[in-house]
């Protein structure tokens, strides 16, 4: 009896000894000012796999194989730009957080703009189109959109009754 807690607690160290085995980026930058441009470059270039998260937060294996990549770029003395192109021409304009325009990415900048303008088109042409015509509020509604000014005296009368009427029946429970 006396083995098992011995054998518990080895178990229980090795289980959790996993740990240590995990890959932990470890570079060794010549100045300072190399390892503050290699953080910028890694936040500013995203993962492929991730989709929105950059190569420096992301977990996957591309990630981690495009950051050894731009520690290499960087130590053979390329600049932001050069480490940049060289990832866009690798793994595309995706990798950017903000792809050129091009004529392949040219719907994706103006797309809103369109979408705004054929919008505001579309209202300013339905109001125009309305402008002169007195409609109803709802589908079999008593009521018109027209201002009371604009009903002859006989009108007024009428919608008068028809709303007397309508509130008696509502109040009388004969109808709703």
């Amino acid at each position: 009896m006396k083995l098992f807690p011995s054998l518990t607690a080895l178990l229980l160290g090795l289980c959790l000894s996993f740990g240590a085995f995990a890959a932990i980026d470890t570079y060794q930058f010549k100045s300072e000012a190399q390892e503050q441009q290699y953080r910028q470059i890694t936040e500013q270039l995203r993962c492929p796999k991730c989709q929105n998260t950059s190569i420096a937060a992301s977990d996957s294996i591309i990630a981690a194989d495009m950051r050894t990549k731009v520690y290499q770029l960087l130590n053979e003395g390329q600049s932001r730009e050069q480490i940049v192109q060289y990832m866009v021409a690798r793994y595309g304009n995706f990798v950017t957080y903000e792809p050129p325009v091009t004529p392949s990415t040219i719907i994706l900048w103006l797309g809103p703009l369109l979408f705004v303008l054929i919008g505001a088109t579309v209202i300013v042409m339905r109001s125009r189109r309305q402008g002169g015509t007195v409609s109803a509020k709802k589908p079999g509604s008593a009521v018109a959109q027209a201002s009371p000014s604009e009903f002859s005296i006989k009108e007024q009368q009428r919608l008068a009754q028809l709303l007397t009427d309508v509130t008696r029946k509502d109040s009388d429970g004969k109808a709703s």
